[in-house]
């Protein structure tokens, strides 16, 4: 049996992350499958705003990406019901039409190569801290793969349907993984579909317990250093694949309508 009662904290991170890439469990979903697994998740976690909000992911082919199509709220997304449209949003694959504000997200994906997946929403308490017109402050643990890593609009640009929107929106989230809009929402945007569920539920989060903060006193910064530390160690890709597979099986109890293969 080995003694790790007096191994550094380095080494056992270093343990515990070889060892999750075994040990813990995650899913087997193809893209459609995840995307609808994340509009029903975030969908039940409050980011449903009736139509508002657009969840996409690359396609196979450059310049192409899956998302929903106009008309469907989260809840009502399945993997056969989704739209592959190309960056002019013409549909290549699919009946409908894909939301007009999906058009920033040709711009996002055009300049962040590294960018595989894009969630925006309008969840309650996001939404209600971009009215203040302040950044998302990160003081917490269990937010801090946001941690120096969400962005802020502070000048909204409108509704985000033309070109422009999508330069000043792809520009200002620069190379962050989420941003907060000023008088409009949330986005956060992963290497992969699991990573940017996990950080849609996150940012929500974020902003509630912000919203709490504040309304108790003023909120203490976290140490920069052990924020940066927990920051990288709860954003590695199986963490992301954990936390999805746990959303994705809580989704599927809830509705199990949205995989049809």
């Amino acid at each position: 049996m080995t003694d790790t009662m007096h191994a550094s904290k380095q080494e056992l991170m270093a343990t515990a992350e070889t060892k999750m890439l075994t040990e813990v469990t995650t899913g087997s979903w193809t893209l459609r499958q995840k995307i609808a697994l994340t509009c029903r998740a975030l969908s039940d976690a409050g980011h449903d705003s009736g139509l508002a909000g657009q969840i996409s992911a690359r396609g196979e082919q450059p310049g192409t990406f899956v998302t929903q199509r106009l008309g469907l709220g989260f809840d009502e997304i399945t993997e056969d019901n989704l739209l592959l449209v190309n960056e002019d949003l013409e549909v290549l694959d699919g009946e409908g039409m894909p939301n007009p504000a999906n058009r920033f997200h040709s711009w996002i994906y055009r300049a962040r190569p590294d960018v595989n997946c894009i969630v925006h929403t309008h969840p309650l308490h996001a939404t209600a801290l971009s009215m203040l017109e302040i950044p998302l402050v990160v003081s917490q643990m269990d937010i801090a793969p946001l941690y120096d890593d969400c962005a802020f609009l502070a000048d909204w640009p409108g509704v985000p349907v033309g070109n422009e929107e999508g330069e000043i929106i792809s520009a200002a989230l620069g190379d962050k993984r989420a941003i907060l809009l000023a008088h409009h929402g949330q986005l956060v945007v992963g290497n992969t579909v699991e990573e940017a569920c996990s950080l849609g539920h996150l940012i929500e989060r974020a902003a509630r317990l912000q919203l709490l903060a504040m309304a108790a006193g003023d909120i203490k910064p976290l140490p920069p250093r052990l924020a940066k530390e927990a920051h990288d160690w709860t954003l590695t890709p199986r963490r992301s694949e954990a936390n999805f597979a746990y959303y994705a099986r809580r989704a599927l109890r809830n509705h199990p309508d949205a995989l049809t293969n």
